[in-house]
């Protein structure tokens, strides 16, 4: 089945699959080759270190043995743990000591070391102030003499704390963030990787469920755009629900997506929930068909032939050749009366005859007359019932069945009149009208007497 999901000489979507096939080998040779320890917080240039052993309890909980001493945002170099006191801590008290002495007017920023030979130890000092200090430790870690280490370092903060020309700073900058991108990157690739697999699956499944409901379409009785448009809705589902995934495998949280999907759902659903009404009912109206293209129906007070079924609207031709556009809302919730469901359907005439014909006769001149019209049905066969003993006459009722078809419907009922009538007067019944008496009452007499000079017809 999967083959005639698609187009054989669709030539987009193989290209397509080429290069989604290209950009995962390239993620995965990625993972493969660039070195995960790179662009992390350890950046220390590859310095053979004295040998030291250290036990496993001294090792940072959080990995990271060295963190950076930062000036106006950007790293000078960094520093490691010292005692009790872990890298990012040390580095944390720095870097407020820095932002200090950058919050003051430029006046002695000037950075001094001062050297301690008793104790083994130089501090950084600016304007006499401390700003760190340089131990056996930091001369370990990167096997230089503490002395040579704190004019290293003091060089630098000098250096960062001149104002750099715009150029170099703006470079800095987006040299920072170039690196912290990547150490996110790499962070997040898994789940990078996983969210692009969750699209990749939903672009296939929506793309491959829109094809298939445009081929299962084709028996609907419904225009083309219907179609298109119902295939759409379906490609959209499909991918608001792979988008929900995506999300979430990025790392935000489900029930926050849901709930602002669900909250987002009934505002649009509230304020348009006329014209999706009149969607959904069609949808409705597709899947249960009580009607199809060409059936003749009455809906409330309009009757005529069903033209075109849409989404939003059923669109009628009445008999005398109007128009009507139904919203499907009301097409849903109304009585609907199909006339040409079936191919057939009854008629009657009714007719009165005299008190003094013979009843089984008349029955007989009727049914025999009835079928001798053509296009009336055999089976079921005519019915002639005694339906009221009127004033003057008694009323028969000819029922009879003919093509459901409005037009076929008329003639067959006009001929079948027709045949009655003749059939009646060939075979001698009276077939009277209605007789009224009339009685005048509290009326003067005529007298003949003075009109006998007028012609008999003005009396």
């Amino acid at each position: 089945m999967i083959p005639t999901l698609f187009h054989k000489g669709d030539r987009r979507l193989i290209h397509t699959q080429q290069f989604l096939l290209a950009v995962a080998m390239a993620i995965t040779i990625l993972i493969v080759v660039l070195p995960v320890g790179k662009g992390l917080t350890q950046e220390v240039a590859p310095i053979p270190v004295t040998p030291q052993t250290s036990d496993s309890s001294s090792i940072p909980a959080d990995g990271l043995f060295f963190a950076d001493v930062i000036v106006r945002g950007q790293p000078v170099f960094q520093i490691g743990s010292v005692g009790d006191i872990t890298a990012q801590e040390r580095s944390q008290i720095v870097n407020r000591r820095i932002a200090g002495i950058l919050a003051q007017p430029q006046i002695g920023r000037t950075v001094t070391v001062n050297f301690d030979s008793e104790r083994g130890i130089a501090t950084l000092q600016v304007s006499n102030r401390v700003l760190m200090t340089v131990t056996e430790q930091d001369s370990q870690d990167f096997n230089l003499a503490v002395e040579t280490l704190a004019g290293q370092w003091a060089g630098q903060l000098n250096q960062a704390f001149e104002q750099p020309p715009l150029v170099i700073d703006v470079g800095q900058r987006l040299f920072v963030t170039v690196r912290e991108f990547q150490r996110d990157t790499i962070d997040n690739l898994p789940s990078f990787l996983g969210a692009l697999l969750a699209a990749i699956a939903t672009w296939l499944i929506a793309t491959s469920l829109r094809h298939l409901t445009l081929v299962g379409a084709q028996h609907w009785e419904v225009d083309r755009n219907s179609k298109i448009l119902v295939s759409r809705l379906v490609y959209g589902a499909v991918w608001v629900i792979g988008g929900v995934v995506t999300l979430g495998v990025l790392g935000l949280d489900f029930a926050t997506l849901v709930g602002t999907l669900g909250l987002t759902s009934v505002a649009i659903g509230f304020s348009l929930r006329d014209v999706l009404s009149n969607y959904f009912s069609g949808i409705i109206l597709l899947a249960s068909r009580p009607f199809r293209l060409g059936d003749q129906i009455a809906i409330k007070e309009f009757e005529g032939t069903v033209k075109q079924i849409q989404l939003r609207a059923t669109t009628l031709i009445t008999y005398d050749g109007r128009v009507v556009y139904i919203p499907n809302q009301e097409v849903f919730t109304a009585v609907i009366t199909n006339n040409t469901a079936c191919e057939t359907r009854r008629s009657s005439v009714m007719v009165g005859i005299e008190y003094g014909a013979d009843i089984a006769t008349v029955k007989q001149i009727l049914s025999e007359a009835v079928l001798k019209v053509a296009g009336i049905e055999a089976e079921p066969k005519p019915e002639i019932l005694i339906r009221e003993l009127a004033a003057s006459t008694v009323n028969i009722e000819v029922r009879f069945w003919v093509n459901s078809r409005r037009l076929p419907f008329l003639e067959m009922t006009s001929q079948v009149a027709q045949a009655v009538k003749e059939s009646l007067q060939k075979a001698k019944i009276q077939m009277p009208t209605e007789i009224y008496t009339v009685d005048l009452r509290n009326f003067p007499p005529v007298d003949n007497r003075n009109n006998s000079h007028l012609p008999r017809s003005s009396l």
